[in-house]
């Protein structure tokens, strides 16, 4: 097989200050040919199966990101799109890793990449236990050690908490609802998602209740549902949501602030009137990046924590908790783009078509 010399790459074109436009002379990606390295000592090239699509990715972009604010390095015009995924390995120039390896790396948009091999971290899948590749960009991936971190360690869940969880449909959410009651033990979970079909999903995996947030009457399902107030909030979506929510927290409760996808795109709502609150009932907010977590070293013991949930059956990661959308190269945004459309239930995964 003739090695590819060039791929086809997304580009940051027009970095947004509002929502994501997928064409016209403004559209906030571009699509590229750009040649390929040849992979020197210690390199591989890989091919992209899987892409992973994170609401994080937006905050990456934007022209009025601060670098000195991000905890990361913003992705600026010009850049490949970032992102995490899946790849196989095509030609290794690495002891480490061989050709025909399945291996997560931060790849970006592109189909083929020349990657250092410290940067890749090759797959363990296990056919048995149900546990398949695209499980480690999502349950057993940042979306997983991101609730179980922002769960246990940041706001400190016990088993005598009651807990509530927006974005529970979603890929950190649903992962969170599962560790809040099964590996936790909570003595009540809460979920917050956005069709009844999600609800009932997000209740078969633990959830005590789940309250749509698209109903007419959600502020009073949410009341009922949180009666005598919860201890500890997990907050996906900020906005609105999170605005209620300090409503229902109690006297010194905790909230873990995971992230603001209602608030991305700059959608009206993003203002928060109910400040007063966290003041008068000393709420606890504190917000987080899983990468706190790789700093402390912690990801490997909640990883193995993960597993040992799904192999005792606490966790559930079948086909309900993945939304795996098959995808021509042309239409990786607009895959990407279900994010913000409440599009997908669990994790949302670009598998590139053939």
């Amino acid at each position: 097989m003739s090695l590819p010399t060039q791929t086809r790459q997304w580009i940051l074109a027009h970095p947004p200050t509002g929502s994501i436009t997928l064409s016209g002379p403004t559209a906030t990606f571009a699509l590229e040919t750009r040649p390929l390295p040849t992979p020197n000592p210690n390199q591989v090239l890989v091919k992209v199966l899987y892409f992973s699509n994170d609401p994080a990715q937006r905050g990456w972009m934007g022209k009025d990101v601060d670098p000195e604010r991000l905890y990361t390095a913003p992705v600026v015009a010009g850049d490949v799109m970032r992102s995490y995924a899946v790849a196989e390995v095509v030609q290794s120039n690495a002891d480490s890793l061989k050709p025909g390896q399945l291996v997560t790396a931060t790849t970006g948009w592109t189909e083929y990449a020349v990657l250092d091999a410290s940067e890749c971290r090759a797959l363990q899948v296990d056919d048995a236990a149900g546990i398949r590749a695209t499980h480690f960009i999502g349950a057993l991936g940042g979306p997983g050690l991101t609730a179980y971190y922002g769960l246990v360690d940041v706001v400190r869940t016990t088993a005598a908490d009651n807990v509530v969880v927006s974005g529970a449909a979603g890929a950190t959410g649903s992962m969170v609802v599962q560790i809040a009651k099964h590996i936790v033990g909570c003595k009540r979970v809460v979920g917050i998602a956005g069709s009844d079909a999600k609800c009932r999903w997000v209740e078969s995996l633990g959830a005590d209740v789940c309250v749509n947030y698209k109903a007419a009457d959600f502020k009073a399902q949410l009341w009922k549902a949180t009666e005598g107030f919860v201890d500890v909030y997990f907050d996906n979506v900020g906005g609105e949501i999170l605005d209620l929510m300090l409503q229902r927290i109690k006297r010194f409760g905790r909230i873990s602030a995971c992230g603001a996808v209602s608030v991305y795109n700059n959608q009206p709502g993003g203002g928060i009137k109910n400040w007063f609150e966290i003041i008068t009932n000393r709420i606890e907010i504190k917000g987080f990046i899983v990468v706190d977590a790789i700093a402390a070293g912690k990801v490997g013991p909640m990883l193995q924590t993960l597993v040992e949930g799904v192999k005792a059956g606490k966790i559930k990661i079948g086909p309900e908790s993945e939304t795996v959308v098959p995808t021509e190269f042309e239409d990786v945004p607009k895959t990407w783009t279900m994010l913000f459309e409440g599009g997908n239930q669990g994790k949302l995964i670009t598998e590139l078509k053939p």
